[in-house]
């Protein structure tokens, strides 16, 4: 009897055994999904009953994508501090950009209020060269200014304070200074302004079609800041964009000679407007120009941030450059003494150049997938934006430095990437059929003037 009992006993705990155990079974075969198709069946079988480990690293990477992001490992030491200079305050499109970067990666990094320091509203003067001095003095390790007339003075700067690391956004010049502590960084931002026109094209094709215009009536308006190489590079790719969707597009164009005035920004808007457009898009920093547009029930694209709330009707989408990487990494440099990149150029390929959300309801129909096809080519190298076999220039904007063919196609162009008081040009930028924007330098260097496009004045 007690031989039985035994028996009996063991029998009990090994079915007990069997029923815990089938629960990981069950889990494997639910989590078989994860598996690799070619992980073997015994390693599967070992893996319910614990006997192995769960998956190869490759094959649990769904999980790892769910996951919650990881937090930075460097390690911030007490004393570091980083400054930064703005052009203007958070009024500024352009300067909330970067201050909404740099607090970001402020709370990522872990960095206090006390390791932070920013200066704002500092003009393209002397002011400058004094905020980043101060801002040595008081400790800071690196020091980043946002707006490119800033440059000669951070380099000032950078030449007194050598310990110091000195990032500048847009320049030009710290690819050919050797001036191991100063840096220069800036996007493709052309890519985004590229896939910003292609959502304005396609809504004017919804108007045509529509017969709210006509093919003839296709004009869109850009108010500009400068009549600077970064400016015509933006309002040329835009442009570009909304042609390769609506052919019969052109495009008028008033400066306002400053980066960040919200009254003349408003009016040369409206004045576009006056005059015909039908759409607005803008390189500069304020909110009058989309301010102007929803007045007048024009669609409009921005720059820099999201407008919907500001103009709900006529806001169509904006492009952006996200800073948040490069602070992220130049702060993470200057902690671990690793060597910052003398120029540095994001991509949309790599998430420096965004888009902002497109607003459904100003959009056309079929924008989104019109847009992430484009998107696919250009990540790709399949599209160039500046592919010289779509555009033409002719009569007084062929220059001295470039060379056409018969039908007005760039075929040559020597640019000034290794600027000089005499803008000479010194690189040939045109290879395999495309003018190769900020490959040579991060800042952008195409300042050509292209058919299509009418420039109305310089100062508005």
């Amino acid at each position: 009897m007690k031989k039985f009992l035994a028996i009996m006993l063991v029998l009990a705990m090994a079915l007990m055994m069997l029923v815990v155990n089938a629960r990981y079974l069950l889990m494997s075969c639910a989590m078989s999904q994860r598996f690799s198709p070619d992980t073997p069946m015994i390693h599967r079988f070992l893996v319910a009953f614990d006997l192995t480990e769960s998956a190869a690293p490759e094959e649990s990477a769904a999980a790892e994508e769910t996951a919650a992001p990881e937090e930075s490992a460097t390690a911030v030491p007490a004393d570091f501090k980083v400054g930064f200079i703005f052009l203007h305050d958070e009024n500024s499109t352009y300067d909330k950009n970067f201050m909404d970067a740099a607090k970001a990666v402020q709370q990522e990094l872990g960095l206090t209020d006390d390791q932070v320091m920013f200066k704002t509203n500092i003009p393209e003067s002397n002011e400058c060269y004094e905020a980043a001095a101060e801002l040595a003095d008081a400790g800071c390790k690196l020091i980043f200014a946002d707006s490119f007339g800033h440059e000669d003075y951070m380099i000032q700067a950078a030449r007194e304070y050598p310990e110091v690391q000195f990032c500048h956004a847009t320049g030009t010049q710290a690819h050919t200074l050797g001036l191991a502590n100063f840096h220069n960084a800036f996007a493709s931002i052309y890519e985004g302004r590229y896939l910003a026109g292609i959502a304005a094209g396609m809504k004017i094709n919804s108007m045509i079609d529509a017969g709210t215009i006509t093919t003839e009536q296709a004009k869109m308006g850009y108010v500009g800041a400068f009549p600077y190489a970064e400016v015509k590079s933006g309002l040329t790719s835009f442009f570009l964009g909304a042609r390769s969707v609506c052919p019969s597009v052109t495009m008028d164009v008033k400066y306002t000679n400053s980066w960040f005035d919200i009254a003349k920004e408003k009016e040369a808007a409206t004045a576009l407007i006056q005059d015909g457009c039908v759409l607005i898009s803008q390189h500069a920093d304020s909110e009058g120009a989309p301010k102007a547009c929803e007045e007048n029930n024009v669609p409009n694209v921005a720059y820099n941030i999201s407008t919907i709330s500001i103009a709900p009707n006529t806001a169509l989408i904006s492009s952006a450059i996200s800073w948040k990487p490069y602070m992220k990494h130049i702060i993470e440099c200057a902690i671990n003494g690793t060597e910052i990149e003398t120029d540095y150029t994001m991509t949309l390929k790599d998430g420096g150049v965004i888009l902002t959300e497109l607003n459904p309801a100003c959009a056309a129909e079929g924008t989104e997938e019109a847009i992430e096809a484009a998107k696919a080519k250009l990540e790709s190298g399949e599209l160039h934006v500046f592919d010289c076999s779509t555009f033409t220039v002719s009569g007084a904007n062929v220059k001295d430095t470039m060379k056409v063919d018969a039908d007005g196609h760039l075929t040559s162009y020597m640019a000034d990437v290794n600027t000089d008081e005499a803008y000479t040009g010194d690189t040939e930028v045109v290879h395999d059929g495309y003018f190769s924007e900020s490959e040579f330098r991060s800042a952008p260097y195409f300042d050509l003037f292209i058919d299509g496009i009418n420039t109305l004045d310089t100062a508005f």
